[in-house]
């Protein structure tokens, strides 16, 4: 839906309390109208892969400022808003289609049932 070479990342702006406020988020790719990011993390390094370090967002390897040489740096150079994003291996529920640009996750019948053409 929208990528950021750097952004804000504070947990009060999606329901939370001060869990986080992070100022300087590297190559934050948004995924859901609901606050969902694909982003840079350089605060927990050994995390990407191995430990839950997250409320929600999905994140990958880089530095301090953002590397183009990192995990994150190479997926954000190589993407375009409307990508598909597969996460697998997570126990948590799909996105909802309405949620931001969610509606390929809807089955074909269900998609041409909402369309203004019958």
């Amino acid at each position: 839906m929208e990528m950021l070479e750097v952004t804000r990342m504070n947990s009060r702006t999606v329901g939370f309390g001060g869990e986080y406020d992070i100022p300087d988020v590297p190559h934050a790719m948004k995924l859901t109208d609901s606050g969902t990011f694909l982003h840079g993390n350089y605060w927990a390094p050994n995390a990407p892969g191995h430990a839950n370090v997250s409320h929600g967002c999905v994140g990958l390897r880089d530095v301090k400022g953002g590397g183009s040489d990192t995990p994150a740096g190479w997926f954000f150079d190589r993407s375009l808003i409307g990508d598909v994003v597969e996460v697998v291996h997570s126990n948590d529920k799909q996105v909802a289609p309405d949620n931001g640009l969610g509606g390929w996750n809807m089955g074909w019948k269900e998609w041409k049932a909402g369309s203004a053409l019958k």
